[in-house]
């Protein structure tokens, strides 16, 4: 006997992409994305009802937010408990919406750990008068229910919004393929451009912009996007929107008392504090969180003196900090097609209106057909009253009154009903004229909804009126002030450090360090094994150091960055990737605008300004041109080119002296000839510039040194050796023409 298989066989390809496109089609329009209609994720649509179906109105007592939850998932959502009360909790928050639709009491969470509630245990919860706007006409005919999850109930499929929700509280999610980031807005601009779009059809996103400034979220924290990016956002869907903390000054300190929406006063503080323990806020000395139940953001930043710009210290920690923050928008949602879309401001409130239309006229349609039903019961009772003796003698008399009643006054089946289940107290004279007076007013009810029916200008002025009315009952004040600010700009890196004075040490293997003051013994510090000192320059912690290799390349980095010279420092070769083979032979410092004279034991130099030597390439940037074994020299700073002096000494006791503004000022090169040096003796390796010296005019002295013995020159000695540039020199005195080095004493 063979059994039938009960099951069907198909690819796993196939089954695949069936099972992964229903994934991502429940993901998209049952979980993650808002209906345009009430602005709700059906979480969130379920909560509502769950709320409103176990009577916690607002005018009601709150019951413990477990019961709400149980009744939630056991009944409508079949998900996580956890994730469910967690979104309850957010319709709670006033930080986290611009209109909460739940009133909680107990702990909610805070702006500073939105996510510190209590458990659902010990919280309690009922709905706020605002969550009328989606529940008030919810028994009135104006929504479809559907069968919940497992069929034995029903649940409505969307919540008549009075109001377009969808803009008020905004919404965030992330769907398969897509996602939606809406802003929440001022409930009297939405419902000011929702009339405007009822009076006239046609007006444009910009038209809508008079009325819709921009979000408006729950903090009082500025915007500061331009308009223009504002209407361009609107007519797109999507954008960015930037929002900006508000300070004051109060005593010389600032005190900020608003945040972007959704940032933590703690990250704030913990952003702060790290900069400052980095050494990058010297101006700050000391950072206080005052905040209260009066005044629930209460930064104060209290700066080191009164000479600190707080414009300048605010527009930095704007730029490095969530005091400024960028908002993504995408107004992505499920259109009334029951597709996802991200809209323009136009449509999102065109389809609103037509969804509101739609509602009113359900409602409008179930009311005129409970009034006309009431009015054809009432008709059957008034046959029963001007014909009561024949009635009661029927009711009486007739084993099956019904059938005798419906063919002796013409009624329906369910006016005979209604007549024998009447009272007898319903048959006096005084409830006949109640009746009249009932069936007259419903009479007048019924012409005036045919009107609003039959007219599309009359339907249009109710709603008008409603959305009014509304607006004044629940609208309030923007919070988020609209002001047009530049984004802020961090400080210079050199600004935020500490002007100190410091000893910068290179080593001859290329070590490097920086030691605190100008009064160092360099060649007293202790170095590695089998390196000794190579070069020093005084700076400061607020400027760059240039380092010079021996293939004519510069590298730079701020001097503030450098190891302490208590230890051996680092190798240069960490911070930058010099050429195979190649090595550190000089170091300088200064300010961009320094100038510096570059030259090379060959006896070629140009000035240069100190910033032609920096740059953010760790392989740096050629430039001196090196000849074939020339070596770069130790710069030299010259405060005035016009005025200053050059001293030039050649290992074989040649000196000469002439003004620095005969050398070219260049970016890079070779230079110009400083000293004139015979070919032969150049060839050979017998003769080389020994060093420069830069010396002021008539207050210059610089010390020749060679090997133990040395020579100071003062001013009215070297201006025996001056000359013009590329020339001889003069000859040293004897037992000093073998000179090492030069240096500037005075």
């Amino acid at each position: 006997m063979t059994l039938q298989a009960n099951y069907e066989q198909i690819p796993l390809k196939e089954y695949a992409e069936r099972a992964y496109l229903d994934y991502s089609m429940y993901v998209v329009l049952d979980r993650a994305l808002p209906f345009v209609g009430d602005g709700l994720k059906p979480v969130q649509r379920r909560i509502i009802y769950a709320m409103s179906e176990l009577g916690l109105a607002a005018s009601a007592k709150p019951k413990k937010s477990a019961r709400t939850v149980g009744d939630v998932i056991g009944k409508f959502h079949p998900h996580g408990d956890s994730a469910c009360y967690e979104a309850m909790v957010l319709m709670a928050q006033p930080f986290s919406y611009r209109y909460p639709l739940i009133d909680g009491q107990g702990n909610f969470g805070s702006p500073d750990d939105p996510k510190s509630f209590a458990a659902m245990r010990y919280t309690e919860s009922k709905l706020n008068p605002i969550a009328d706007v989606l529940l008030g006409e919810l028994g009135q005919g104006t929504v479809d229910f559907a069968p919940n999850f497992d069929g034995t109930l029903e649940e409505p499929s969307w919540l008549p919004a009075r109001l377009p929700h969808v803009l008020l509280n905004g919404s965030m999610g992330i769907a398969v393929g897509m996602a939606t980031d809406i802003p929440p807005h001022n409930l009297r601009e939405i419902t000011s451009a929702c009339i405007r779009l009822l009076d006239d059809p046609d007006a444009t996103v910009a038209d809508l912009c008079e009325h819709v400034r921009g979000p408006d979220y729950p903090t009082q924290a500025e915007i500061i996007t331009p308009r223009n990016e504002l209407i361009a956002m609107y007519q797109t869907g999507v954008g960015s929107i930037r929002a900006r903390a508000v300070y004051t000054q109060e005593d010389g300190n600032i005190v900020i008392t608003a945040l972007p929406h959704q940032v933590s006063p703690s990250k704030i503080l913990e952003q702060i504090a790290a900069q400052m323990r980095a050494k990058k806020l010297p101006m700050i000395e000391d950072l206080r969180d005052e905040s209260d139940h009066e005044n629930p953001i209460r930064l104060v930043v209290v700066p080191r003196s009164n000479r600190v710009e707080l414009a300048e210290v605010m527009q930095h920690l704007f730029a490095t900090t969530d005091l400024e923050k960028s908002f993504r928008v995408n107004l992505n949602m499920i259109g009334l097609d029951e597709r996802p879309q991200v809209k323009d401001l136009r449509r999102i409130l065109s389809e609103w209106l037509s969804f509101r239309v739609d509602t009113v006229t359900r409602r409008l349609n179930h009311r005129l057909a409970k009034v006309e039903r009431r009015l054809h019961l009432l008709e059957g009772l008034r046959v029963a009253y001007l014909n009561l003796d024949e009635v009661i003698r029927i009711v009486r008399t007739e084993e099956e009154p019904k059938p005798v009643l419906m063919a002796r006054f013409r009624l329906s089946e369910e006016q005979a009903d209604y007549i024998l289940e009447t009272r007898l107290r319903q048959l006096a004279r005084l409830e006949e004229m109640k009746i009249n007076a009932e069936r007259d007013q419903l009479e007048e009810e019924r012409a005036k909804i045919n009107v609003l029916l039959k007219s599309p200008a009359k339907l249009k002025s109710l709603i008008k009126e409603e959305l009014r009315a509304d607006a004044a009952k629940y609208g309030d004040d923007r919070r988020s002030p609209l002001v047009e600010r530049e984004a802020a700009q961090a400080l210079d890196e050199s600004a935020l450090v500490a002007s100190e004075p410091v000893t910068v040490v290179l080593s001859q293997k290329g070590w490097i360090r920086a030691a605190k003051g100008h009064d160092v013994d360099a060649e007293g510090l202790s170095y590695r094994e089998g390196d000794n000192l190579l070069a020093t320059v005084k700076t400061r912690t607020t400027q760059q150091i240039a380092v010079i290799d021996s293939t004519g390349r510069s590298y730079s980095t701020p001097a503030h960055t450098l190891p302490s010279a208590r230890g051996n420092g680092e190798p240069l070769t960490g911070r930058f990737t010099p050429p195979a083979g190649a090595r550190f032979d000089a170091i300088a410092a200064g300010d961009n605008d320094t100038r510096l004279v570059l030259a090379t034991d060959f006896g070629y130099g140009f000035v240069t300004r100190f910033e032609a030597l920096t740059g953010r390439n760790k392989a740096g940037k050629q430039i001196i041109t090196l000849g074939d074994g020339a070596r770069v020299l130790a710069p030299q700073t010259s405060a005035d080119p016009a005025r200053d002096r050059i001293v030039v000494a050649t290992t074989d006791g040649h000196l000469l002296m002439f003004s620095v503004a005969e050398l070219p000022e260049l970016d890079k090169g070779k230079g110009n000839k400083l000293i004139e040096i015979p070919k032969a003796k150049l060839g050979n390796g017998e003769e080389r510039v020994a060093g420069i010296a830069v010396v002021a005019e008539g207050k210059g002295e610089v010390t020749l040194f060679a090997g133990q013995r040395k020579l100071t020159l003062r001013w009215a000695d070297l201006v025996e050796y001056g000359g013009n540039r590329a020339t001889r020199g003069g000859v040293l005195p004897r037992g000093l023409r073998r000179v090492e080095r030069i240096e500037t004493t005075g």
